[in-house]
C-alpha cells in the first residue's frame, strides 16, 4: 500500500517542490505566458486526447460533473451563512471556499491514482469548476468590471470550454480521429500536468501567511467541508468505482490559487486569500495519504 500511495503522490510532489525551489532562487517564472500557454493550448488539447483514449459513458461523466456542481453550490450556501454570521466581507472569503484547486493539483492526482480514466472524469469536473469561475466567481469579485453579459462574454473566449464541447461530441459519436490528430493532441496536452504543478509550486513560494487562525480554519472547512460534502453527495446519488473516488479527490482539494489572482486584480485582502491557498495546500497535503488509503 506504502508503494502505491508513493507513486501516486511523489509525482506530484517532487513537481511542486521544483517549481518551488525555482520561486524561492529568484530565477524568472512568466506566470502568466505560462498560465495563457496551458489554458489556451494546453489543457484545451489535454481534454479532447484524454476523451479519446477512454471509454466512458456520457451519463458517467454527467454524474460526476452534476456531483461537482451540487458540492459547490452546497459550499456556496454554506460558507455564505457563515460569513454572513462571522460578519465577514463575502467578496474576500467566499470564492477560496467554493473554488478548489481541482486543476494544478487534482487533475494530476487522479492520473496517477485511476490512469485515463481518472483523469477523463476528473476533467469534467475541472470544467464545472473552471466555468463556475468564470461566472459565478467573477459575479462575486468583479462587480466594477460591468454587467453580466460582459463577464459572461468572456466564457465565450476560453478555449477550453470549446474543447470540452468537441470532447463531449467525440464521446457521444464514438468518433476516431487521424493519428496524426491524435499524436498531435498528445503532443501538446502532455505539457499541461507537468506546466500545472510547477506553477503551483513557485506561487505557493512567493505567498506569505498571515492570519493564521482564520487562515486555517477556513483551509480546514474547503479540505475537511469539501470532503465531507463531496461524501455526502456521492451516497445520495448512488456514486460507485472510480466515479466516487474521482469525485471525493476533487472535492477535497485546497484553495485554487487562481482565488488569490482575483483577490489581487480586484483588492479583496489578497494577502489573507494567499495565506488560506497555502495553509490549504500544506493541509491537503498531509491529508491526501489517509484519503488514498480509504478509497483506493
Amino acid at each position: 500500500m506504502f508503494s502505491e500511495l508513493f507513486a501516486i503522490l511523489a509525482p506530484i510532489m517532487i513537481s511542486v517542490g521544483a517549481g518551488f525551489i525555482w520561486g524561492k532562487s529568484g530565477s524568472d517564472f512568466p506566470a502568466d505566458f505560462i498560465s495563457r500557454l496551458v489554458m489556451n493550448i494546453g489543457t484545451p488539447c489535454l481534454i479532447i486526447s484524454a476523451m479519446t483514449k477512454v471509454e466512458i459513458q456520457p451519463a458517467v461523466m454527467g454524474q460526476v460533473a452534476l456531483a461537482t456542481a451540487i458540492i459547490m453550490t452546497a459550499m456556496g450556501l454554506f460558507g455564505w451563512f457563515l460569513l454572513r454570521w462571522m460578519k465577514l466581507e463575502i467578496a474576500t472569503y467566499l470564492p477560496p471556499l467554493v473554488f478548489p484547486n481541482n486543476g494544478n493539483m487534482g487533475l494530476p492526482l487522479c492520473l496517477f491514482a485511476y490512469g485515463q480514466t481518472g483523469l477523463a472524469l476528473a476533467l469534467g469536473s475541472f470544467m464545472v469548476m473552471m466555468v463556475a469561475t468564470f461566472t459565478v466567481g467573477l459575479l462575486m469579485v468583479a462587480t466594477s468590471e460591468g454587467n453580466i453579459f460582459k463577464r459572461m462574454a468572456s466564457i465565450a473566449k476560453q478555449p477550453v470550454i470549446y474543447a470540452m464541447a468537441i470532447a463531449v461530441a467525440l464521446l457521444l459519436t464514438n468518433t476516431q480521429l487521424p493519428r496524426w490528430m491524435t499524436n498531435t493532441l498528445d503532443l501538446l496536452g502532455g505539457i499541461a500536468i507537468p506546466l500545472m504543478t510547477l506553477a503551483l509550486g513557485v506561487s505557493l513560494a512567493t505567498l506569505k501567511i498571515h492570519f493564521w487562525k482564520r487562515s486555517l480554519f477556513f483551509s480546514v472547512i474547503r479540505v475537511g467541508g469539501g470532503l465531507l460534502l463531496g461524501i455526502l453527495v456521492c451516497e445520495l446519488m448512488g456514486l460507485t468505482g472510480v466515479s466516487r473516488n474521482v469525485v471525493l479527490l476533487q472535492s477535497a482539494m485546497p484553495v485554487a490559487v487562481f482565488n488569490y489572482l482575483l483577490a489581487l486584480r480586484y483588492g479583496h485582502k489578497p494577502e489573507e486569500v494567499a495565506a488560506m491557498v497555502l495553509v490549504s495546500t500544506l493541509l491537503a497535503f498531509i491529508g491526501l495519504p489517509f484519503l488514498l488509503m480509504a478509497i483506493l
